[in-house]
């Protein structure tokens, strides 16, 4: 029992204590001859939000300064110590703040979801343009099913298969379906490089097929090292749960973001003085969120890597349908191969993820895989992978579809025309209201330079401008920081998530943005002329946008991609 006295009389006093057995905590405020009593049931209250509710009273309280609003400021403390004791009650890893939710990245989303752009319901709301999901071919899929019924209704010639498909359990996958996707995989590639079914380990999604590979080839306190800009979920995907860490291998606008010899060295000499054991480095191509595939020059620069390290090659490959126009997209597979480098030491540490995200526009199906050409890690993955399962009826629907080899020629030659189309309509968009691009070839987006809107070269610049864009545009983008960016000004922004309309008035919105900014920087000039004679300058800036933000986390569940 806890006993406080307030300075005001008459005299309070607040016993509080907690019943374990009823696991309820009980807050008593007495004054002779009144008392009041509070009851809270921690079974259906978090320390955090008990923490909360009596914040608020403490609040209401205050407006009247009674000896009363002392007594609860008191007893807050006591509350406040008791939701520190709760936290104490979990986990490490429950409490901790790695998982990245607090990127900007992240932060825009729950933006979007407070105040999502609909064109009838919310005309004002804000476009979201941070999501790198594929809508432009779901007629293609849509058409497939109509013509399918019973690949749709788990049918085989008419025969039932749901209660087969319901039993199924084995983590290994469906065979049928395995062997469609590795065909899928070798079709994408035109063909140049095959994959054995017996090598993929099917995961619910590329998210869990990284953070799998993560616990086979890493312990906690190992580094991957990995090129930025890069895809800021994958601070979630490799560190949370594995604590594996990663170090940066800083590319530069200089040569567009290329993978170069002298920045890998820097970037494992850099992990030697932070102590951490390199185990390997980790490359998504095509690049998320360049647009861009790698180069020959680069693939074989990092083969040539690894092999002097004796370390693994992660090749993230989830957009390599994605790729639009020359060059062509070379898989890491092809490479090895044309090296006469299969069934060698550094054959078994290259290791690729894949997923139909992306490239059949299905992130909901949650299905991913890893290829790997070491036994051990195939069988050491397929072992995690009961964790995040595919389901059977998803496989079987995928397995009618990918076998239909007219369906996936057409889908993605038709695809690509499509995402070539969006992304010059962006970008000759873009370029009217004066905004360049890096050049790209594949993806979901484009990588945007907006340097030159910057009140100042620097990432506060950044994201002085970034809250501009959410808040007063009503356009959630990525900002360069949040991708790892060593260079202030760069944004990533998505085009093939929405109609070609609500582009359009995103598009419109942006270009009215950066003429008001023009217009009040050539106010701003005219401010500075010189006055009957007088060399008087003011500071050359845009005009500080001070934002109180107050976010929230984000219960939505959904991946962030």
């Amino acid at each position: 029992m806890v006993k406080y006295m307030s300075l005001h009389p008459p005299i309070f006093y607040i016993y509080t204590f907690s019943n374990p057995r009823s696991n309820q905590i009980h807050l008593h405020f007495q004054d002779t001859p009144h008392q009041t009593s509070l009851s809270l049931s921690l079974s259906s209250l978090s320390p955090l939000s008990l923490s909360l509710s009596l914040s608020l009273s403490l609040s209401l309280s205050l407006l009247s300064l009674s000896p009363l609003s002392l007594s609860l400021s008191l007893s807050l403390s006591l509350s406040l110590s008791l939701s520190h004791t709760g936290i104490e009650m979990l986990s490490a890893k429950a409490t901790c703040n790695s998982h990245g939710q607090d990127s900007s990245y992240f932060l825009g989303w729950e933006e979007y979801e407070k105040n999502p752009y609909h064109q009838l319901k919310n005309p004002n709301g804000i476009i979201q343009m941070g999501l790198a999901e594929n809508q432009l071919s779901f007629d293609l899929l849509e058409s497939w099913l109509k013509n399918n019924p019973d690949s749709a209704g788990f049918k085989n010639d008419n025969h039932s298969l749901f209660k087969e498909l319901a039993l199924f359990q084995d983590y290994h996958g469906l065979p049928a379906f395995k062997n469609s996707l590795a065909d899928f995989m070798s079709e994408i590639r035109s063909n140049k490089v095959t994959f054995d079914p017996n090598n993929l380990v099917l995961t619910a999604g590329a998210t869990s097929a990284n953070e799998t590979l993560m616990f086979c080839l890493a312990n906690p306190g190992d580094a991957f090292l990995l090129p930025t800009p890069y895809y800021p979920g994958f601070d979630r995907d490799l560190k949370w749960r594995t604590g594996a860490e990663i170090v940066p291998i800083h590319c530069s606008s200089s040569n567009g973001f290329r993978i170069t010899e002298s920045a890998l060295a820097e970037a494992y000499e850099e992990a030697q003085k932070q102590n951490l054991k390199v185990k390997g480095v980790l490359v998504t191509n095509p690049s998320n969120p360049l647009g861009t595939s790698l180069s020959l020059h680069e693939l074989n620069l990092l083969v040539d890597f690894v092999s002097s390290k004796n370390i693994h090659l992660i090749s993230d490959e989830i957009y390599s349908g994605t790729v639009f126009c020359s060059p062509g997209f070379v898989s890491i597979m092809e490479v090895l191969k044309n090296r006469d480098l299969m069934n060698t030491e550094v054959w078994k540490r290259v290791h690729i993820v894949y997923s139909l995200s992306k490239d059949l526009g299905l992130p909901g199906f949650r299905v991913g895989a890893i290829y790997s050409n070491d036994n051990m890690v195939v069988s050491a993955a397929t072992k995690m992978s009961s964790f995040g399962l595919i389901s059977s009826q998803t496989q079987y629907l995928l397995s009618e579809m990918l076998s239909d080899k007219k369906f996936t020629r057409n889908y993605l030659s038709e695809n690509r025309r499509r995402l070539k189309q969006r992304h010059e309509m962006m970008e000759k968009a873009l370029q009217k209201t004066g905004i360049r691009c890096l050049k790209g070839n594949a993806g979901l987006f484009s990588w945007v330079d907006m340097r030159h809107l910057l009140s100042s070269q620097t990432f506060e610049g950044e994201m002085e401008l970034w809250k501009k864009i959410v808040y007063e545009v009503g356009l959630n983008i990525s900002p360069g920081s949040s991708c790892h960016c060593s260079e202030p000004g760069w944004f990533r922004v998505c085009f093939a998530n929405m109609s070609k309309e609500t582009l359009l008035i995103a598009m419109q919105r942006l270009s009215s943005f950066v003429d008001s900014m023009a217009k009040k920087n050539n106010q701003s000039g005219r401010r500075r002329q010189p006055l009957n004679g007088n060399l008087r300058r003011s500071k050359s800036s845009l005009p500080k946008w001070v934002f109180s933000l107050s976010f929230t986390t984000s219960k939505s569940g959904k991946e962030r991609f």
